[in-house]
């Protein structure tokens, strides 16, 4: 018998994997009706609707997983769900965290007013290499994944045999693997684009707060519309950065494999693990001008539709 509080997070993580799933999928309709209209994207743009359409996917494994993993606990170690679930999630993990850093650095160049020769090239350079970028990424995340399904199947068939050489118990074999095996790897493949990332937001944050100090020092209107804009912008890429960095935080302790199913805590977790690619996209639709109104454009629609004048009925 499950306790109303486990059933109210879980409800809760039910709903935000929802609110992320329309909002990714809301910037991937918008962003692909143009690209099919337009038959090109610009480079913010094709990054974007290639974050949204990885973080969709993944919220839709992340939710079939956690459920089945919540309902066949005991099955799910033994057999290949494990495997199969750890294919997709690495993978778009993987993604999800290079199409981020990737974002960053466009941002970072096209934002920030930087005169170094380096940057200057970079800035002329990266918008037209952003394809082949995201190409290896893919390759990149195809990698990883299969290091990650290695060791899986190294865990699976561990189960199998139940019994490893020596004095060790298989569970603290189980654990030595994780410890020594996934923590460093998800290290090493992760900090590679979280330190991309980290750089081209120091850099732009950097530049917005000088630009916005030389603006609020020569402006003789306080509430000057372009320092405004600067603000928000500063905001937006403050909440981006934490809730990048939660996102890698969470991806790491979720190696301890501390919250267990079972675990009345397991479902705060999730709802922690999965806040980002649900929240993000919500402030990428509100901060992008063609995102937020086409957005616009949907509640204004809505709006009039119930606003409509209903017949009475004839009796």
């Amino acid at each position: 018998m499950q306790s109303a509080l486990t059933i109210f997070f879980m409800l809760l993580f039910l709903l935000l994997c929802f609110l992320g799933m329309m909002a990714n999928g809301f910037i991937v309709l918008v962003l692909g009706r143009q690209w099919m209209r337009c038959r090109r994207l610009l480079p913010v743009d094709t990054i974007l609707i290639s974050l949204g359409a990885s973080r969709f996917f993944l919220q839709w494994v992340g939710l079939v997983h956690n459920l089945y993993y919540h309902i066949h606990f005991a099955e799910y170690t033994r057999n290949l769900s494990r495997q199969l679930f750890g294919l997709h999630w690495y993978f778009l993990n993987s993604a999800n965290f290079w199409l981020g850093a990737w974002l960053s650095v466009l941002f970072c160049l096209k934002i920030a007013n930087i005169t170094h020769p380096t940057f200057l090239w970079l800035k002329w350079r990266f918008p037209g290499v952003v394809p082949w970028v995201l190409l290896g990424s893919v390759l990149v995340s195809i990698i990883v994944t299969l290091l990650f399904f290695w060791g899986n199947h190294t865990l699976h068939q561990g189960i199998l045999i139940a019994k490893v050489s020596g004095n060790v118990t298989f569970q603290e074999w189980k654990r030595r693997v994780e410890i020594h095996y996934f923590l460093p790897l998800k290290l090493v493949t992760l900090s590679m684009p979280l330190s991309i990332f980290l750089v081209s937001m120091a850099l732009l944050i950097c530049s917005l707060r000088s630009h916005s100090q030389r603006m609020r020092q020569s402006s003789h209107a306080p509430q000057d519309h372009s320092m405004e804009a600067h603000t928000r912008a500063l905001q937006s890429l403050i909440s981006f950065l934490i809730l990048y960095a939660l996102s890698f935080v969470s991806l790491m302790i979720d190696v301890s494999r501390y919250f267990s199913s079972k675990s009345q805590w397991y479902w705060v977790w999730q709802i922690i693990s999965y806040f980002t690619i649900s929240v993000h996209p919500c402030i990428l639709i509100l901060s992008n001008v063609k995102l937020r109104g086409t957005f616009r454009q949907l509640l204004l629609l809505a709006k009039d539709f119930w606003l409509l004048p209903r017949a009475p009925d004839k009796r």
